[in-house]
């Protein structure tokens, strides 16, 4: 298992790192906070990549209690109050089960990037995070969320196209007279 300073590294966006700090300190010396000891208004930035999913009765009929409005054009839909078997359907929906069964049972965050999050979006590259929360300090309950579309392989080939500029050889051109110097 990694150390919360080895996991924080691998986070790939800010506001990864910046959740995942403010839920370390939320934590204070238990292993993982609760719902109730996190403030939304203290990560504003974030809150429209926030989602938090509730697993009271268990990961299979887990649902998305809150969903931010970044996770809307996300997911293709609106996900708040959708189970999680909703959202992630398809080819997607094993690799979403494993995601969230190991964060509940092992009460250890997660991250990765994938392709496709949800069926029909395969476009969409995602950053994502998942941070276990506890009210009772030992049982996960919920997993916050952290979600963030990256630039897609066409969006970064577009973007390398607009600002790269093809080598332009030299030409010869003929002089229509020649100048003497001397």
């Amino acid at each position: 298992m990694l150390s919360g300073c080895a996991f924080r590294t691998q986070l790939v966006t800010q506001g990864q790192r910046e959740l995942f700090d403010y839920w370390l300190e939320s934590a204070g010396q238990r292993p993982m906070p609760a719902r109730s000891d996190l403030d939304p208004l203290k990560v504003p930035r974030l809150l429209p990549h926030l989602g938090l999913i509730d697993i009271r009765e268990g990961v299979s009929r887990a649902l998305f209690r809150l969903a931010g409005t970044r996770l809307r054009d996300i997911y293709g839909q609106e996900i708040t109050g959708k189970r999680i078997n909703e959202v992630f359907s398809g080819d997607c929906a094993a690799y979403w089960s494993r995601v969230h069964t190991r964060v509940a049972e092992t009460g250890v965050p997660a991250h990765g990037v994938v392709r496709g999050p949800a069926e029909g979006r395969d476009h969409v590259v995602l950053f994502w995070l998942r941070l276990p929360l506890s009210e009772d300090g030992g049982r996960v309950d919920r997993i916050l969320c952290h979600d963030m579309a990256g630039p897609s392989e066409a969006d970064v080939a577009a973007e390398f196209t607009l600002y790269h500029y093809p080598r332009v050889q030299p030409q010869d051109f003929p002089l229509s007279r020649r100048v003497q110097f001397s």
